[in-house]
């Protein structure tokens, strides 16, 4: 005969190695004696927190029996009161192998996608991320062919948190992602988008910044119309996660930056002229006036910007200025001070040696700070080396040149980025030589 071992077969031998009582044993678990008693005799079911109790009352790690316990619940019909705490437990011990086990049984039954889903939504709030996506990717495989929006809010929580340091897996994931975005609802398509943005910006490629910068802009602008402009005002049935009004004129922002890759100033500075000029907003909270101010803020900076990289050298002490207070913005900054300085041939020592301390942090792996995600520093703090090895070797100070430009190919190397060229030292060395007129010291 074949004894097959239970939770209850533990208790019993427990009791009887210990010589516990079911009283003695049901004040060490706080567990009421007569429950544990029909407990042991099969008369009902372990409650989650029943079971956590008898494992802590014998002295074992938190989790013991919970193979066991699965075991159980699935040897009756389905039930969401037993299994949902049971999945919040397994989050929180990191069982993932558990999870997928429930998720995959009960997505054999579509009336439980739906409270599968939700309690993704609650895990991934608590941080959970691990755990949520397993139930996410489940959820979505199991409605792959409804075109639900539940579906594909499945996929842009998995999107989003599969994003992390390696570039290219980013842009795997963006990619994957980008079809699900209209079949979102309206005021979610703009989180999403918004998102999407990000990672292709970090990842610089412009033409999809500009298509989905130019979406969101007018996505944004249509549902604030509906909002504010028309006649009869009609109150959105939900609310994106920042006011409206910034999905619009942060697409003006991103715009304007398209514009600068491309060497178009003059249109990078109309752009700015969208995001200066912020009188048309209607809201009035106080997360709304420190968005304006900011981009008031960040509009006078790309004025100097602009016109420093279109040849206004005389603007450079004004900017310098500016950004120097402001942490976050310095990085970006260097960078376009290096390109308009390679670009029109003049000395910005005094610049480099002023924020001398702040390069080092970011040599340092510190510059993961304010607004800017690790994605998008560690890319420019790639492009940075870079345009600095260019300036170093453009005055002939090719010590200087080839440290940065090692330092670059290790940075691009450590978050795969995709757009720094995978050539080799010497090939990059020999491009630059090939390239660039470089001027004597001085």
């Amino acid at each position: 005969m074949i004894h097959t071992t239970t939770i209850r077969s533990e208790l019993e031998t427990y009791l009887k190695k210990t010589g516990l009582t079911i009283n003695q044993f049901g004040e060490l678990s706080k567990i009421n004696s007569g429950t544990l008693s029909t407990i042991i005799k099969g008369v009902r079911p372990i409650a989650m927190q029943q079971l956590d109790r008898i494992v802590a009352a014998m002295g074992l790690p938190e989790g013991s029996f919970y193979e066991l316990y699965l075991e159980e619940c699935f040897s009756y019909p389905l039930n969401w009161r037993r299994l949902k705490p049971f999945l919040y437990r397994c989050a929180e011990l990191d069982k993932l192998e558990l999870i997928q086990k429930v998720v995959r049984y009960m997505t054999d039954n579509l009336s439980y996608v739906p409270l599968l889903f939700d309690t993704a939504e609650v895990l991934l709030n608590q941080e959970k991320r691990s755990a949520a996506a397993i139930i996410y990717e489940s959820v979505a495989e199991s409605e792959k062919y409804q075109h639900s929006e539940r579906l594909a809010l499945c996929h842009y929580r998995l999107f989003t948190i599969s994003i992390g340091h390696d570039q290219e897996k980013n842009l795997r994931a963006a990619t994957k992602f980008e079809g699900f975005v209209e079949r979102l609802d309206e005021i979610d398509q703009l989180d999403a988008l918004k998102d999407l943005v990000n990672i292709y910006s970090s990842l610089r490629q412009w033409e999809k910044v500009e298509e989905l910068a130019e979406e969101m802009g007018r996505k944004a602008t249509i549902q604030y119309t509906y909002k504010y402009e028309q006649a009869k005002r009609y109150d959105l049935e939900k609310e994106p996660k920042r006011p409206l009004f910034l999905y619009i004129i942060y697409s003006y922002l991103l715009l304007s930056g398209v514009c600068d890759e491309r060497g178009d100033y003059e249109q990078a500075l109309r752009y700015v002229s969208l995001y200066s000029e912020l009188s048309w907003v209607q809201e009035d909270s106080e997360e709304s006036h420190l968005i304006i101010n900011q981009y008031k803020m960040w509009a006078v900076a790309n004025t100097y910007l602009y016109q420093l990289m279109m040849g206004k050298v005389e603007v450079l002490p004004q900017y310098v200025a500016y950004v120097e207070s402001r942490e976050a913005e310095i990085l970006p900054a260097l960078i376009k001070i290096i390109q308009a300085a390679n670009k029109y041939n003049f000395n910005i020592d005094f610049v480099l040696e002023k924020f001398e301390s702040q390069i080092s942090s970011y040599a340092l792996k510190q510059a993961d700070i304010g607004t800017y995600t690790y994605q998008v520093v560690a890319d420019q703090y790639t492009r940075f080396l870079s345009e600095l090895s260019l300036y170093y070797l453009r005055s002939q100070r090719y010590d200087s040149g080839i440290n940065s430009l090692l330092d670059c190919l290790a940075s691009a190397s450590e978050i795969h980025s995709i757009a720094i060229p995978k050539n080799s030292i010497v090939e990059k060395v020999i491009y630059m030589l090939n390239n660039h007129k470089f001027t004597s010291k001085g």
